[in-house]
């Protein structure tokens, strides 16, 4: 019985290396091909040897080769290859995102500021001088109204027409209409008419 499982026991372990290989070595799945190769080639020389060996070699490749790759799988992210491909994984939210004005908008929430643009739901909001892309928590809200910040849904403000009573924080900082101001008043040139 030992005799007829060697050869078979060989192919069996080539095709256990070369499952082995195929996670360490990038070849486009020729190596995985040849396992299954060799792994097929040691079911059909077992059962050329007897049915016994031949079924004993079948049940040893349905359990022993996906253990082994399983194991190999798990094992390949701890190697120096695993390490070089596979990203580490940040400890904080602060590593992934750049240090930018973009990524701390949490800290507006609570902040009241005006709308810019109506939002019809989505608008510009005029906060702290700056302004921002936000969209209203459902309902519409007209341009020059003041709101409050409730949430931040991917990078845009969610807000709410504020309270009465409530002024815009940082008031007096660029709220005022500018279409009502009057042309004479920003200090225009009068044209040149090019014609004369």
């Amino acid at each position: 019985m030992m005799d007829a499982l060697l050869w078979p026991g060989v192919l069996l372990l080539v095709a256990i290396v070369l499952i082995v290989l195929e996670v360490f070595i990038p070849s486009g799945g020729m190596l995985s091909v040849l396992a299954a190769v060799a792994a097929v080639a040691s079911i059909v020389v077992a059962y050329t040897e007897s049915l016994v060996a031949g079924t004993v070699m079948l049940l040893v490749s349905f359990f022993v080769v996906p253990i082994v790759a399983a194991a190999a799988v798990r094992w390949w992210p701890h190697t120096p290859m695993g390490k070089l491909i596979l990203a580490k994984r940040p400890a904080s939210e602060d590593e992934v995102l750049p240090d930018t004005e973009e990524y701390h908008r949490n800290r507006l929430i609570g902040k009241r500021g005006v709308t810019k643009t109506a939002m019809l739901p989505s608008g510009d909001v005029l906060i702290e001088g700056r302004v921002y892309d936000s969209i209203s928590s459902g309902m519409p809200i007209d341009a020059g109204r003041i709101v409050k910040v409730v949430a931040v849904d991917t990078q845009r403000l969610v807000v709410r027409p504020a309270g009465e009573g409530e002024a815009a924080d940082g008031a007096g900082s660029g709220t005022e209409n500018v279409l009502s101001t009057p042309i004479d008043s920003l200090g225009i040139e009068p044209f040149d008419n090019p014609l004369a």
